[in-house]
């Protein structure tokens, strides 16, 4: 994984409730075992017509939204059934960061093993993000080392997230990786308990 230290970007927001992970990344998209190639279908529903060109209408779509690598959202986000895929088309797309005041809990959590950092805002704070995202030109700073979200006119909120979990993102490392780091300490173990002959 890519270490999550501080980013900055542009925002895009979808102003919607319940977004369900079969929105994220609908289920005729799910076939492909690698981790890559999915932001192409992010949304699919939702980005394009029945005829398969761009829904105009539709917040990514917009010329002001283009780039962007903060998503904001509605309460709920990632509700539905527990595919890893969702958070895999949303970083393939280009996020690095959601925000949102609630996600579903497996969503979080697969968020998090795969190096997508989610945050949890008040309603009031993330009606704010909102508005600032149809701005072209707004710009968020996500610093995880710090826990805190904030912009270049004065916004600047603390977040809250397991200190576990925070490693593990400063680093880039998921759990295996994390097995590599005592790698020495396995193989003492294993030699002193499972010998070889």
């Amino acid at each position: 994984m890519k270490p999550f230290t501080i980013h900055r970007g542009k925002t895009a927001g979808i102003d919607r409730v319940n977004i369900d992970t079969d929105q994220i990344i609908p289920k005729q998209f799910l076939k492909r075992i690698e981790r890559t190639g999915f932001g192409q279908f992010l949304f699919y529903d939702w980005r394009y017509l029945s005829d398969g060109t761009p829904n105009p209408e539709f917040e990514l779509n917009r010329p002001e939204n283009e780039g962007a690598t903060i998503l904001v959202a509605g309460d709920n986000f990632g509700c539905g059934s527990s595919r890893e895929h969702a958070p895999w088309a949303l970083q393939d797309y280009g996020f690095r960061a959601i925000i949102a005041p609630s996600f579903a809990d497996i969503f979080y959590n697969n968020c998090l093993k795969n190096g997508l950092l989610p945050i949890r805002l008040d309603q009031e704070d993330v009606r704010y993000l909102l508005q600032q995202s149809e701005r072209a030109d707004y710009e968020l700073t996500v610093s995880l080392e710090e826990q805190r979200v904030f912009d270049d006119e004065g916004f600047s909120r603390p977040f809250d997230i397991d200190p576990y979990r925070k490693k593990l993102l400063l680093k880039g490392w998921d759990e295996i990786d994390l097995t590599f780091v005592y790698e020495s300490h396995i193989a003492a173990y294993e030699q002193k308990h499972c010998p070889r002959p």
